[in-house]
């Protein structure tokens, strides 16, 4: 008894981790795919879905540009101490000496290498004026971001500092997230982290003093814009319910907008200094040093394309669903039959593609093949409209069970297995040559059944019944009366 019920129990607790599994699948729709070939009443016809690029690491395809533009260490070359130590005075930097230089590029570059390479501004010897540099990062392209921005600082972490973006191309500026050891000090804001925004205040500009805070020279180099946790706040901690997030986007516009860009912007308002005052008798202590930048994101194109390509230092999508444009934002000439709309992620796992349809000029002529579609011209998704055993882009091909005779046609004797009966020959696989007294597909018909007096009929083509004449009735009798005679003699 006690065995059963172990397995009843067990079995219930089976369908129950199901049902949870089904409610936080794996994975969701990837939108990896924009169109596929399905067959319909009409024949082979696309079936279109929302699709986007793959996100990628897209510092591979930025501009930097750095304000002011000779902010960069090493010309003239300069000596630096160190943070920590001010009396470790031997990191030297010269423009001139590629082993000493520390250009802009270096913030980019492959990670891992050692000695670190990064690239390094001038030392604070104005002070007390402020030591500004602004950093901005241009794609020429807008961007959809997907993880978090990670910028790695080699010389301490920056006291105060704004992380900024634009929608248009670098023409407004607005921010996206406060850093300092002091918000209220430095920006009149109170401290607040990512773990205090709700669902309803997402979009909120925060000041963070999780970056800033703490020196620690070997640790803690990283400054975060954190993403993913401000997806996790529709999709779960772990990013399982990706639906409920893909439903927000598609529905708040604002909540698409935030995570998108065509331009970053870090604007460094104060160095790290330290546990202790600003030591002005050794200013070479303070400096920005940047060794890694991290933007991970995908190229927008209003899910309209899964690819998008960099050519000619620019990137584009390579639009599907007769779309056109950068990003694109528009319909293909002649596919303007309805307004341009983005696609959608709803309803999951394939979305809603939007796609833009021709215009109301008519089919367009796709050259059909005359005898096998019904039209020359293409139905409303590009294919031609096919006849029955007809197929292909053209209507140029048969399926199986038909053969080509100005069109397809069903195969109806082989002299194998459909054999023409009582006679008949087998032409060309579409028909049999009956002789003259049979009919039929396969000529299992007699000719003469359908006529008047039927197959006895003069008409048939076969012997008719005539009656027996009166010599033949009177032989008949004579020589059955013999056989009866002998039969009785025996």
């Amino acid at each position: 008894m006690r065995f059963h019920f172990a397995l009843a129990l067990q079995a219930l607790w089976t369908a129950v981790c199901q049902a949870a599994m089904q409610h936080y699948p794996a994975a969701w729709g990837h939108y990896d795919v924009c169109k596929s070939q399905v067959y319909t009443d009409e024949g082979l016809t696309w079936d279109y879905m929302a699709c986007q690029p793959e996100a990628t690491d897209m510092t591979k395809f930025l501009k930097v540009t750095l304000d002011p533009p000779n902010i960069t260490c090493g010309d003239p070359p300069e000596t630096y101490c160190a943070l920590e130590n001010p009396y470790m005075c031997n990191n030297e930097c010269d423009a001139s000496t590629d082993e000493l230089a520390h250009p802009p590029h270096l913030m980019f570059d492959i990670e891992g290498r050692n000695p670190t390479t990064f690239w390094q501004s001038t030392s604070w010897k104005k002070y007390p004026k402020a030591l500004l540099v602004n950093l901005t990062l241009s794609w020429n392209k807008t961007i959809e971001l997907t993880d978090d921005i990670v910028l790695t600082f080699e010389s301490g972490r920056p006291e105060q500092m704004v992380l900024e973006k634009s929608l248009d191309y670098g023409r407004t500026w607005q921010p996206y997230q406060f850093y300092a050891t002091d918000c209220l000090d430095a920006f009149t804001m109170e401290p607040k982290t990512v773990q205090d925004l709700t669902q309803h205040t997402l979009l909120d500009i925060i000041c963070t003093e999780d970056y800033s805070r703490g020196y620690v020279w070997k640790n803690d180099k990283t400054v975060r814009f954190e993403i993913k946790d401000r997806f996790a706040l529709f999709a779960g901690p772990r990013l399982h319910n990706m639906a409920s997030l893909y439903g927000q986007l598609d529905t708040t516009k604002n909540l698409r907008d935030f995570f998108t860009i065509t331009d970053l912007r870090i604007r460094l308002l104060r160095p790290a200094t330290g546990a202790t005052m600003v030591d002005e008798t050794n200013l070479s202590r303070y400096f920005y040093a940047i060794s890694d930048i991290k933007v991970q994101g995908r190229c927008k194109c209003n899910l309209h394309a899964i690819s998008c390509v960099y050519d000619k230092d620019k990137l584009g999508c390579e639009c599907e669903h007769n779309t056109t444009g950068p990003d694109c934002g528009r319909c293909k000439r002649n596919y303007q039959g309805r307004a341009w709309s983005a696609g959608s992620y709803l309803p999951i796992p394939k979305g809603t593609a939007n796609i833009c349809i021709p215009n109301n000029i008519g089919p367009v002529k796709c050259n059909c093949n005359p005898f096998g579609s019904v039209s020359d011209r293409c139905n409303g998704t590009g294919f031609c409209i096919c006849k029955e055993g007809t197929t292909g882009p053209k209507c140029q091909e048969c399926l199986p069970g038909y053969l080509w005779d100005d069109g397809c046609k069903s195969r109806v004797c082989d002299n194998e297995l459909l054999r023409c009966q009582n006679g008949g020959v087998c032409v060309n696989n579409v028909r049999c040559n009956c002789p003259a007294t049979y009919s039929g597909l396969l000529c299992e018909k007699s000719r003469c059944s359908s006529e008047l007096g039927g197959c006895r009929g003069p008409d048939s083509g076969q012997a008719p019944l005539t009656p027996p004449s009166a010599f033949r009735l009177l032989l008949l009798l004579l020589l059955g009366s013999v056989l009866l005679g002998e039969a009785a003699m025996l």
